[in-house]
């Protein structure tokens, strides 16, 4: 439960750093879906990493974990990415309604997934070697 909690924190932290240096003020109207980097994919490859230092990559969990994290991912740059399009047309055959304003920004880039793969896994070996391998 530490090693994901870890991840989405350090990812959450410096997805809010990313956006505040983007925006040029603190951009706490930019939490939540999308963004450099991807929060869900930190907490999946972080689990996976620390399945694979734990137990090896030969273990039935490695699988089942791996699997996960590529069903996660590909929600993150595909499915969310088309709510986001959908979201965007909608908003602008609804300009004049007085429902507000749907959320554009959900899904993620390549680039964003990557970045947050790389979070999870740094985040996984470091807890491994400073929590679990002692």
């Amino acid at each position: 439960m530490v090693t994901p909690f870890l991840a989405w924190l350090v990812a959450g932290g410096l997805k809010f750093l990313v956006n505040s240096v983007r925006a040029g003020q603190w951009a706490f109207q930019l939490v939540g879906y999308g963004g450099m980097p991807s929060n869900h994919s930190a907490i999946v490859s972080s689990m996976t990493t620390l399945i694979a230092w734990r137990e090896g990559i030969e273990h039935p969990a490695f699988g089942v974990a791996l699997t996960l994290a590529f069903i996660v991912m590909l929600d993150a740059n595909s499915l969310r990415g088309e709510m986001g399009k959908h979201a965007m047309m909608l908003n602008r055959l609804t300009a004049d309604a007085a429902h507000g304003v749907l959320r554009e920004r959900m899904g993620h880039s390549k680039t964003e997934i990557a970045a947050g793969v790389a979070v999870g896994g740094v985040v996984a070996t470091i807890a491994y070697y400073l929590l679990v391998k002692q």
